[in-house]
Order: C-alpha cells, then structure tokens, then sequence
C-alpha cells in the first residue's frame, strides 16, 4: 500500500515528539538516554585519564629532575672534612639540585640545610636526599641560618651556599682547594659592575669597606655573596655571631690577619632571585650591615680606624 504524504508526515512528527520527550527526561533527572558503558570500558576511560594525569604532572617544569633527585642519596661520613651549610626558605625547585653538586665539592662531605620558615617541602626534599635538616617554623632572618648552620658543622672547611643558586661541583672545589691549600677565607671574586653611570648601593659599599680594611685587591669581593669557604681557626676567630652579619666577618678576619684570598669568580648576579618589591629591603639591609661593620673598624681602630692624620696640628687652633 503506497503511502500518502500525510501518513509520512504523521510518522515523522511522532518520531519527534518522543525524541523530545526522551531530551526532556534526561534534563530533569539528570540521567542520560545514552546506553550505560561496560565495566571494561569503564576500566579503559580510567586507566586512560591516570595515564593522561601522569603526564601532564611529568611535564610540569623541574618534575622529572625532582623525581629523580628524590631518589639520590647523599654519602654520610662519620668525620667530614668540609662542611656545606645551605639556609632554604621556599627554594623546593632548586634545592635538590644545589645539594646534589655540593655533595661532590669533597670526598668526605657532610651537607647542613637550615630550614628557614620553608612552607613549600624544601626541608622534605632534603630530607630525603639524606642531609641534615635543622628546622624553623619561623623565618630567622637574612643570613642567620649561616651561623646555625656552622654552629654544628664538624667539617674542617665549611663551605657556605644558598638554596636557590646551583653551583657546578668543579667550581665548589675551587673553594675547597684553596682553604686546604692554606686560606682561611676563599672568597667568591664576583665584585658586580662599577662601570654603569648608577653603581648598585651594595656594590659601592662593599667596594668602600675593603678599601676602609686597606684590601682594594678584593675590590667587592664578600663573605656576603655565596659561595665562600672559611677553616675551622676563621671560625674561631671570627666567631658565630658574626657570621649573621658577612660584611663584619669578612671584616673581623681581616682586621685579626686571617689569610683571606679570592678563590675564583662564580657570576652569581644574573642567577640571583629577582626582586620586584621596590625599593628592595635587602639592599638597604646589606649596606647597613657594611656601614655597621665600618663601625666595628672604627671602634676597634680608633676613631680614624687606623689611618693617619700626617702633619695636621689640630690643637693649635683650638
């Protein structure tokens, strides 16, 4: 029996109605007309979006490096010849790379991590490495985890460096080399630019304070940048206090004759966190530190801190 153009519409317009009315039901209740997957299906999606998961973490910056690096082990050595002391506040992406090359700046090598108010699993990360952690809730301060540190360092030469600045083993040595070789401070020759129209207020300082000790030979060269070496008598000598101050260390071991030296240039400049908080506080912190430490000179040296004042007669116009 042929069918008539009416019968076919009627059809179609049924075929429609129930398609809507099916649409209609999966809105309400939230439940789809859509045939319900099998078990195995459901296996495949879940094994797929692991997988999916697992490399999306994979390619995140530094995963792969912090997977492997979880698993390196440091050395332990019962009687360590060098010390490294490494302050950490929030640096779990550098971390494990910096202790990784300090371990290989000596055969025998024990590696202090101060913990400086870290929140990001810095000290975890350590930890699991197989250094030695000291912990602080709270931040301690700039350069204080420096005198912690030493403060149960037993190494012989301790190596000081900063969480978040990785340094070639080969050039860590460098440090170390130049203390067993007789030094008692090596320090890192980087003195920053004095060529620019606007010398860095910090640059100027530490440029003035060696000039003030009768040491232009260093130039700007610090106990405030990283990395330097002291000995165990520098230590003595300077004493632990000081060492949450550099620029009154580096001036205390040369006031009291330490043999204190360039050990190499290590460019730490451009590698150094960058800062956007303006004006930086740290800046006026490190040439306050340089102003105090002149202070000490001063102090120690009478009030022209050692120089000469020739010929002039003052007391005859007084």
């Amino acid at each position: 029996m042929r069918r008539t153009h009416r019968d076919r519409r009627r059809k179609s317009t049924k075929q429609a109605n129930i398609k809507a009315s099916k649409s209609s039901t999966a809105r309400n209740t939230g439940r789809s007309n859509k045939r319900k997957p099998s078990s195995k299906q459901v296996s495949h999606v879940k094994h797929a979006a692991r997988k999916n998961s697992k490399s999306k973490l994979q390619n995140k910056p530094g995963s792969k490096k912090l997977s492997r690096l979880h698993q390196f082990q440091v050395k332990f050595h019962p009687e360590p010849v060098v010390s490294v002391i490494i302050p950490v506040m929030n640096e779990r992406e550098t971390i494990g790379n910096v202790i990784q090359e300090a371990s290989k700046a000596h055969e025998a090598v024990e590696i202090i991590v101060v913990s400086n108010g870290t929140t990001d699993g810095s000290d975890r990360i350590a930890e699991k490495m197989g250094v030695k952690v000291i912990r602080y809730e709270r931040p301690l301060g700039h350069d204080v985890g420096r005198k912690e540190g030493a403060a149960v360092a037993k190494g012989k030469i301790l190596l000081f460096l900063d969480g978040d600045i990785v340094i070639p083993a080969t050039q860590l040595q460098t440090f170390v080399q130049a203390i067993e070789g007789g030094s008692d401070v090596a320090l890192n020759g980087f003195s920053g630019s004095t060529s620019r129209p606007n010398v860095h207020p910090v640059v100027l300082a530490k440029h003035a304070v060696n000039a003030f000790l009768s040491r232009s030979d260093l130039k700007g060269s610090s106990m405030t940048a990283i990395p330097h070496a002291i000995s165990r008598r520098a230590l003595e000598v300077i004493g632990l206090d000081a060492l949450a101050i550099p620029p009154l260390a580096h001036t205390i071991a040369i006031k009291r004759g330490l043999k204190v030296k360039v050990a190499q240039i290590v460019e730490v400049g451009r590698r150094n966190r960058v800062r956007t908080r303006q004006p930086d506080p740290l800046e006026k912190m490190i040439v306050a530190d340089n102003l105090y430490a002149m202070r000490w000179l001063v102090e120690q040296a009478g009030k022209r801190g050692g120089f000469t004042d020739l010929n002039r007669r003052r007391e005859l116009v007084r």
